[in-house]
């Protein structure tokens, strides 16, 4: 199964949730992982915060590649290009960060990864798609504006697609806000994956909480 730039773009967008997750230990990876993908989000974010994160996602991501190729790992919390090409090396198929960083766009721009920076202003946004970002993460998204700062930005600039993360719920009333100001997708962490399901290793219950938000989304998108 082949994960392109625009497969992948394509699948973030229609999926409209990306599960935020990292975890040291490699075995509650890859179930949290089967889970949300159960659940119907196979675009994964697995965030670059522990030591030896790299080393945990080459596992998990080798893992998936013979065991659910339909899986999608993307990599966040990246803000240099060495970090970006070790985590493209060992199977990232998108790259998001917490800021924007013009060495990472191209290094990914060179091997066709979606990139999706942190931005914060309209200027920032605008950096970003000169540096070929289709999809612009928007963060922290509740302390830089929230809804109403996402529908200031397109208002001028239609063409922009937004995917916030931070400050996003898995909720109705705060899905309902963001998508209806026009975002393309969100991220969501602990909202989602949250401290009590890990806890508890209640994987069907991960898989059932990104089941309904996904559902969620489908009916305000009212697809």
């Amino acid at each position: 199964m082949t994960h392109d730039r625009m497969t992948v773009l394509q699948a973030m967008m229609s999926q409209g949730m990306i599960p935020v997750f990292f975890h040291s230990d490699v075995e509650v990876c890859l179930k949290v992982i089967q889970a949300c993908a159960n659940g119907g989000a196979k675009c994964i974010e697995f965030t670059n915060r522990g030591d030896f994160a790299a080393n945990i996602f080459l596992d998990v991501a080798r893992h998936f590649a013979k065991a659910d190729p339909s899986v999608i790992m993307g990599v966040g919390s990246i803000v240099d290009a060495p970090t970006a090409g070790l985590f493209i090396a060992n199977g990232a198929k998108f790259v998001v960060g917490p800021i924007l960083n013009a060495d990472v766009a191209r290094v990914c721009n060179r091997r066709k990864i979606p990139y999706s920076p942190g931005c914060g202003s309209a200027s920032e946004i605008s950096a970003a798609e000169e540096l070929g970002c289709e999809i612009v993460k928007v963060f922290p998204g509740s302390s830089v504006g929230g809804p109403e700062f996402v529908k200031n930005v397109l208002g001028p600039m239609p063409w922009t697609r937004i995917m916030p993360t931070g400050g996003v719920d898995a909720s109705e009333e705060s899905l309902k806000k963001w998508f209806g100001a026009g975002i393309v997708a969100c991220g969501i962490g602990s909202n989602l994956i949250t401290k009590e399901l890990l806890a508890a290793k209640d994987y069907a219950g991960i898989e059932k909480k990104v089941a309904e938000t996904i559902a969620l989304i489908k009916k305000i998108r009212g697809k």
